[in-house]
């Protein structure tokens, strides 16, 4: 059966019709892969799809089994790169209902993504429908425990034709991949390689879209960080090279010996969803949070000075990773011995147990699946 909800275009409902598959994984199968799923390698048995046109608008929403997208050669996203995500979580609680964090979040950031690669927006009201009726449908696939269904809503220009100009047809799908324990055995502080030859935005660009393209350009400087022995990298601005921006795909933080915190400004990053509820909850506790430009060489500084006591990256996988080590061309340093402080551990937490409704939801944050 489908689901309406309220309008989204003025004049037009749409309705998601479903079509359960005909051969899900079975019951056993799908219990095994679940012991220990890893992250982004097993996914469910359903997608959700809406298409878009010119003429038609969006329409066609579907709930079907998970399968391959017949391409043309031609098809505009191959050559011009017109592609967006978005990646959110649902949460099984413990007395068995499903949580989503912030997908009105996730909606809006979309929204906002897909009009600066001058994409047809998607409703916002269509994005959360289409998450929620994947959820029900593959909520068997949710692992228990620390484990969560990481879900992909995705668009890609599908139109058939090798012309520079914004795409007149549209895919946009949701998929899902169950996932485990982002760390084996808790948070264990991670190790970043300043990027000096490479950077990832600049102002005027799509630094701040959550789109494939800015991955891609990540790449080669992470593998350079992986050379170095390092597990992430961090970039700099590109004006100057002196400015911390934000990892390859996390947002960062750094917390003083006042109990203040600061975070890059946005503009030329990411606006990360934990990013924000970091600064939220912080400020709910009455720390000081800054977001404001902060360069490489006064990371150095303060962290010899023991002004700084903490860093730590954040984004939907990992929630929130101590950062221990930064390495680079001019010398490595520690932070905090190290190991993980308890500023980001106890952030860490406070997070997890409002997402998988464990602790009260002061903002209003969860919006309950089942």
């Amino acid at each position: 059966m489908g689901v309406s909800f309220d309008k989204v275009d003025g004049s037009i409902w749409l309705t998601f019709e479903n079509q359960p598959a005909p051969n899900p994984v079975p019951e056993k199968d799908r219990a095994a892969r679940l012991v220990d799923p890893g992250f982004g390698r097993i996914f469910t048995d359903h997608m959700a799809i809406v298409r878009y046109d010119q003429a038609k608008g969006w329409h066609d929403a579907r709930v079907e089994s998970r399968a391959n997208f017949p391409l043309d050669p031609a098809t505009a996203v191959l050559h011009y790169a017109q592609e967006i995500f978005e990646g959110l979580k649902a949460y099984q609680r413990d007395d068995g209902g499903v949580n989503l964090f912030r997908p009105d979040a996730n909606a809006r950031r979309f929204r906002n993504s897909a009009e600066r690669m001058a994409m047809a927006p998607l409703p916002e009201a269509v994005f959360i429908e289409a998450v929620e009726q994947l959820v029900r449908i593959d909520r068997d696939w949710i692992p228990g425990g620390e484990g969560s269904l990481y879900l992909r809503p995705f668009m890609i220009a599908s139109e058939i034709f090798l012309g520079v100009k914004p795409s007149a047809n549209y895919i946009f799908a949701v998929i899902a991949s169950p996932v485990g324990s982002y760390f084996k055995g808790g948070p264990a502080p991670v190790s970043i390689w300043v990027s000096e030859n490479y950077t990832r935005a600049a102002v005027g660009g799509t630094g701040a879209v959550k789109c494939g393209g800015n991955y891609a350009a990540s790449l080669r400087a992470q593998a350079e960080a992986i050379d170095h022995g390092c597990d992430q990298v961090v970039f700099l601005d590109a004006l100057e090279r002196r400015y911390i921006e934000e990892l390859g795909g996390m947002n960062v933080f750094f917390a003083f010996d006042d109990g203040s915190l600061l975070t890059p400004p946005l503009g030329t990053i990411l606006p990360g969803i934990t990013r924000d509820s970091i600064i939220a909850l912080a400020r709910d506790a009455g720390t000081t949070v800054r977001e404001e430009p902060y360069t490489i060489q006064q990371w150095r500084t303060d962290a010899a000075s023991g002004k700084l006591k903490e860093a730590f990256a954040c984004g939907t996988a990992a929630v929130i990773s101590p950062i221990g080590k930064v390495c680079s061309a001019s010398g490595d340093f520690l932070i905090n011995g190290g190991v993980a402080g308890p500023v980001a551990m106890g952030l860490r937490k406070q997070l997890v147990d409002i997402q998988y409704g464990r602790a009260p939801d002061p903002h209003g944050w969860i919006r309950t699946v089942f």
